[in-house]
Formats: C-alpha cells, sequence, structure tokens
C-alpha cells in the first residue's frame, strides 16, 4: 500500500507521547494512520486507537492500513470540534495521549478538491466534500470586498489583503470564479510584483485563508484541543503540530490558558479568559524537524510541535 501521508516529526512526537502497553491513545487527525499504527505498536494487544478525520478518503485508506489491529483501531468520519461527543459515542472517558497533526495533509493538496494553487482544479477546498456547508467558491463569490479582505488579513496574515480583495471582487463581476486557476490568476495580477523575489507563491495566503475558512479549522482547534486536555489522565500528554503561525498561535494561547497563565487585559476586574492550571507546558519552545527530516520530506520545513501534560487537578 503506497504511502498516503508522511507524519510529520512522528519520532518526536512518540518520544514526547511515550506510549505505553495497554494504553488509549487519540489521533485527532488520522490521515493515512501512519502515526496510528505506530502508536497501537506500542499500545500493545491490550491497547486502543481512537482515530478521527473529516476526509472520506483518509478514512477508507486508514481504514484499510489498520485492518490487521482489528478493533482494538476505531476509526470515526469526524471533526475533532465533536471530540467530547466523540469520546461519549466510543464509550471513551480517559487517554493515555493525543496527537493533533493540524492543516491540510500532503494528500489533500495532492488531491482535485482545490487546496493547491499549482494545478487547475474545482474550487471547492472542503476536507469533507459531503458537508452541508459553504466552499471556497462560495466565499470568493459573495463575500463583500470588505469581509473578504479581512478574512485575507486574519487568517492568511496577508499584507496585501485589501488589493487582492479588490481584485477579486472586479474579477466576479464578469463571471463568477469556479477554479483554482482563475483565483491564481488574480492574485497574481493584483500582487504578482509584490512578492517577486520573494520565497513563497502571491497566491499562498490568500488560499491558507480562504482553506481555514471553509473547514473551520481554528474554531475546531478551540473546541477539540481542550476536550482532549480535559480527557486525559494525570502525567499524560497532548502533542500538536502546526504549520503555520495562525495555528500555533492559537495552541500556545490555549497551552498558556491552561497551565493557568491568564490572558485577560490588565484593566479587567477578574480574568475572563477562562485561565486554570490543568497542564504543565513540556516544550517551552516548539520542536522543529531535523534538516534530514526536511530533505526527504519538504512539506515539514514549518512544522512546530508543541506539548502539554496533563497534572493532577480532578
Amino acid at each position: 500500500m503506497p504511502e498516503y501521508h508522511l507524519p510529520v516529526l512522528k519520532n518526536e512526537i512518540i518520544a514526547l507521547l511515550d506510549p505505553r502497553p495497554g494504553g488509549v491513545y487519540l489521533d485527532a487527525t488520522l490521515g493515512g494512520g501512519g502515526l496510528g499504527a505506530e502508536l497501537l505498536e506500542r499500545a500493545g494487544p491490550n491497547g486502543l486507537l481512537l482515530g478521527i478525520d473529516r476526509d472520506p478518503e483518509a478514512v477508507e485508506y486508514a481504514t484499510r492500513r489498520l485492518a490487521p489491529y482489528g478493533s482494538r483501531a476505531r476509526i470515526v468520519r469526524g471533526d475533532f470540534r465533536n471530540l467530547e461527543s466523540i469520546l461519549a459515542s466510543e464509550g471513551i472517558s480517559e487517554i493515555d495521549g493525543a496527537v493533533f497533526d493540524l492543516g491540510v495533509s500532503s494528500w489533500q493538496l495532492d488531491s482535485d478538491r482545490g487546496f493547491s494553487f499549482m494545478r487547475d482544479e474545482p474550487l471547492s477546498m472542503k476536507m469533507d466534500p459531503a458537508e452541508d456547508t459553504p466552499d471556497a467558491a462560495h466565499i470568493v463569490n459573495t463575500y463583500t470586498e470588505p469581509e473578504l479582505a479581512e478574512l485575507i488579513r486574519t487568517c492568511g496574515e496577508e499584507r496585501y489583503a485589501r488589493r487582492i480583495a479588490r481584485a477579486i471582487v472586479e474579477r466576479r463581476r464578469k463571471a463568477p470564479i469556479t477554479r483554482t486557476g482563475e483565483l491564481v490568476d488574480v492574485i497574481v495580477s493584483a500582487v504578482g510584483a509584490a512578492y517577486r523575489g520573494q520565497q513563497i507563491h502571491p497566491a499562498t495566503r490568500t488560499f491558507q485563508a480562504i482553506r481555514i475558512r471553509v473547514n473551520r479549522e481554528l474554531e475546531a482547534i478551540e473546541a477539540g484541543l481542550p476536550a482532549a486536555i480535559e480527557a486525559l489522565k494525570p502525567e499524560k500528554r497532548v502533542c500538536t503540530v502546526a504549520f503555520h503561525s495562525l495555528e500555533d498561535g492559537l495552541v500556545k494561547s490555549i497551552f498558556r490558558r491552561l497551565s493557568g497563565k491568564c490572558e485577560c487585559p490588565p484593566r479587567l476586574p477578574e480574568c475572563r479568559c477562562g485561565a486554570r492550571k490543568i497542564v504543565r507546558i513540556v516544550t517551552r519552545k516548539p520542536v522543529v524537524p531535523s534538516e534530514e527530516e526536511i530533505r526527504a520530506n519538504p512539506r515539514s520545513r514549518s512544522a512546530k510541535l508543541r506539548c502539554a501534560e496533563r497534572v493532577d487537578s480532578r
């Protein structure tokens, strides 16, 4: 079976989680099951893996890959934003470790769903095509110019957001933008000169922003990561791998808040951010891939791994 997706920082994640025989582990972004298989191997014949993924192709692939583990591999097609209810439906009250590999996978980038700006494809960007939610084409063709500019600025961290938004609105007046190639042409025409000599493509940040909004990725992290921490046994750990500063910053903020560090403005009379000490931050600085891993898998170069450990506060 060909490799679906190379797990990034796999050895570092395993070292931090230190999976033990008989443990119950969560892979909230199962992908092709490469990391899940390693967790199952180390958990032994009495261990259990709960693997979650929104992408039906990933679920199908991982189901075949993990079939030799039988009922020890429980695979759920779903969104980890609903982790609390998924755990309840699976009858799992506590876990011995969890991992979140955030963002889009290499497999999805190479699919035909419009995640990549390198090919001309239908403008969808849905991780689960069956979800009854707006796709990328809907956002590009219906958001107002200020809404597009705000989205591209906040979720894409794009300094030329207003220029790109203006160009999109002008272009769609002629005809709806329905393919990635059309959107790339608009972006390059608007800001291509400003990106000359830079290492990233002019469309990178805009595509990121639209994908994040389509799949409500930041909201999922805000809901799913704390739910995993709540389910952790004392002294057990959760690991996250983020590929851009927006995800990484949100993870860092959640870890800080749940380590007891209030992030409210100092003028507030009381804490309203929900800070409480239920974790210890293990990685004060994020772990990054080695030069050897980057050479083997160039898409790993921007990955940042963070880890937190549950403290016994129950």
